[in-house]
């Protein structure tokens, strides 16, 4: 059975950094990051590939988001860098033993985790 386990969030001022944390998935899960901001759908943010660690990225973070794993330890990251207000929300690891195809992330997910707000705010 997996089990991730998220930490991380936090509040910063725009501009700043964060890093999120997934532990519990192994190498042979695709990690996706997804966020849900107050009263709107979640999305996915990032995910990285069990099959040759390619990395994605939805456009509104490419150049300031990175992700990344530790497969020693069975863990994957999601750098923040350049926050910004609308980064808000609160932010979800999961995984899947496929790829990075996400067309619907409800369908996508296997295992998710307990969730990690993100607060950027001066």
């Amino acid at each position: 059975q997996v089990q991730l386990v998220e930490s991380g969030g936090g509040l910063v001022q725009p501009g700043g950094s964060l890093r999120l944390s997934c532990a519990g998935a192994g190498r042979d899960l695709s990690v996706g990051w997804f966020r849900q901001a107050p009263g709107k759908r979640r999305e996915a943010v990032s995910c990285i590939s069990s099959r040759d660690d390619s990395p994605w990225y939805v456009d509104s973070v490419k150049g300031r988001y990175t992700i990344s794993r530790d497969n020693a330890d069975s863990t994957a990251f999601l750098q923040m860098n350049s926050l910004e207000p609308e980064d808000t929300a609160e932010y979800f690891c999961a995984a899947n033993f496929g790829g990075c195809e996400i067309k619907n992330i409800w369908l996508w997910a296997n295992y998710w985790s307990q969730g990690t707000q993100v607060t950027v705010s001066s």
